[in-house]
């Protein structure tokens, strides 16, 4: 059993059944208010609270696999992780599924409507969360901490709780900034019920609110190394500052690349150091001695079980024995997944993902993490058909030693926890702030960051690189070949103009077998159809 403390504490929140109903978008059902006093009434009720917050990131429902805990929205497309790999990944060069469920072919072929399933899952989402933290927040007043009789000691540690559900408030925001640009907007302060309804937000607005949170709250964080494993600390708003800074451009038309510098300098300062092997980063005991991953949403394949999070990577990306279309021989082994009883045959890579490794990287690369199976091929000339596409391994439900992460699991659900911020990501941020400007870096501590990454990828100095060949063409390969299927590709893309327009091509982009440019406006998805039609606030996207 791989479970922490803060993960029994988890279980304990959700069979007590405190997770909050939520409709459209802000809006709360009226609490009981005295199950909530019962809730609060100790310091230990609080902690079990916030573990109900970070439980929402890991399971769609509280009744087990397939449920839901949003009215309307079905559980499969209401993960977090799932929902978000699919809006960064689907319509970028680094995947493309073969499935033909609502929704899905949408993003291959950059036609989503606000009617996309998918989309209406991410928000509805991501709203949840945040409703979840709002409520939270308004339990920890001082006026709550007196009433109750909280020692100092106690206020402090729930004052360290109140940060960590404004950090996660926050970057559900960051989240919605960065896909939807202009959601609705709503605190703890905010008037919302049947006949009230949270106002709109324009995305340099938000940007603000974001960044103001962020700042605010990460002073009474946890220092980085000093939370329970799964709990956000300093370093991770730090890094979700430095995320958001290095974007500031496409989100408010400012650049902030020497705050990128700044905030990623701290991170890297923090006492993080990069896990040796590459691949254990991603495998099914990824949460031990992992010095890298700054927060991670942990799995468990007995405790957490879930359609969506790394099951969802893990199976989409293998097919079981039987599945043979297309050319006699093709078997996708589940084995080499860790998910013997499992393998959906649906997410791989188009060509342009091992293109980013070129001859001899391929092999040489310990990041080149593909699969050359009998009868696949790295061209797709249908969609549909799963053995058309390289198979990407990345993911796995296996151990570090080759085993399958715990055992009578069910065969299909996975332990494999999923890295939300990383070392990695935030030496990839410094270097390209400094090529784009920043302030307080400099290009020979960027030279070095980056050879760390490639001194681990390929064993030794041999892939290092010269201050030369740093440049921000190199920078966004090096971002693919470091991240991908990480949900970066979409916002990395956008950010270097090259996810709609003409450009750059990858296969069946805007549903054309060899890419084609699309309108502009995909740079934003639209906000779901069912929160215009709830929220009379709202105004939608242009394009849409």
């Amino acid at each position: 059993m791989r479970s922490v403390s803060f993960k029994i504490s988890f279980y304990l929140v959700i069979i007590t059944g405190i997770l909050i109903s939520c409709n459209k978008d802000l809006n709360r059902l009226p609490a009981n208010t005295v199950f909530a006093d019962s809730v609060y009434s100790t310091p230990n009720g609080y902690k079990l609270a916030l573990a109900n917050i970070y439980g929402a990131y890991e399971l769609t429902g509280t009744a087990g696999p397939g449920s839901s805990s949003i009215a309307g929205v079905d559980a499969g497309t209401s993960d977090f992780v799932r929902c978000l790999w699919n809006v960064q990944e689907l319509p970028t060069d680094e995947a493309v599924c073969a499935w033909g469920d609502p929704g899905v072919p949408d993003f291959h072929n950059m036609s989503w409507t606000a009617t996309n399933p998918i989309l209406i899952g991410l928000y509805a989402r991501s709203m949840y969360q945040i409703t979840l933290c709002n409520d939270y927040i308004t339990h920890c007043t001082p006026a709550a901490f007196a009433s109750r009789g909280f020692s100092a000691t106690d206020t402090v540690a729930i004052s360290q709780y109140k940060a960590e559900a404004r950090f996660l408030r926050a970057f559900q925001y960051a989240t919605l900034m960065d896909v939807f640009a202009n959601p609705a907007f709503g605190t703890e302060t905010t008037e919302v019920g049947p006949l009230s309804f949270p106002k709109q937000i324009n995305r340099a607005d938000l940007f603000k609110y974001v960044e103001s949170e962020l700042l605010s709250c990460v002073g009474s964080m946890a220092a980085p190394h000093q939370n329970q494993y799964g709990r956000a600390n300093q370093a991770a708003a730090w890094a979700l500052l430095a995320r958001i800074y290095l974007n500031a451009k496409v989100y408010t038309g400012t650049d902030r690349n020497t705050d990128a510098i700044t905030y990623s300098s701290k991170v890297i300062n923090a006492g993080y150091t990069l896990m040796p092997s590459y691949a254990n980063l991603f495998k099914g005991d990824n949460n031990v001695n992992n010095p890298e991953t700054i927060l991670a949403i942990p799995y468990d394949g007995l405790l957490t079980q879930n359609y969506g999070g790394t099951t969802f990577l893990v199976n989409s990306a293998c097919a079981n024995s039987e599945y043979k279309p297309g050319s006699p021989g093709y078997a996708m082994k589940t084995a080499d997944y860790g998910v013997p009883s499992g393998g959906w045959a649906g997410n791989r890579s188009t060509a342009n993902l091992p293109g980013l490794f070129p001859t001899p990287d391929t092999t040489v690369d310990k990041r080149a993490i593909f699969l050359n199976a009998p009868g696949v091929t790295a061209q797709i000339s249908n969609v549909a058909q799963f053995n058309q596409g390289i198979p990407v391994n990345k993911f796995t439900n296996l151990t570090s030693t080759g085993a399958v992460a715990e055992p009578g699991a069910g065969g299909t659900f996975c332990s494999t926890d999923f890295p939300l911020f990383r070392l990695a990501e935030q030496y990839l941020i410094y270097a390209e702030a400094v090529l784009r400007g920043g302030v307080g870096g400099d290009l020979t501590t960027a030279v070095g960051y980056i050879n760390l990454l490639r001194q681990r990828a390929y064993g030794s100095t041999s892939g290092n690189i010269t201050s030369s060949s740093l440049t921000l063409p190199f920078i966004l390969n090096e971002r693919g070949r470091e991240l991908y299927w990480e949900c970066f590709r979409r916002t990395d893309l956008i950010r270097f103009d090259q996810f709609t327009s003409s450009s750059y091509l990858w296969p069946w982009k805007g549903g054309v077998s060899n890419g084609t440019g699309v309108d502009a406006h995909y740079r934003i998805y639209p906000l779901p159809i069912t929160d215009l039609q709830a929220n009379s606030n709202l105004v939608q996207n242009p394009g849409y």
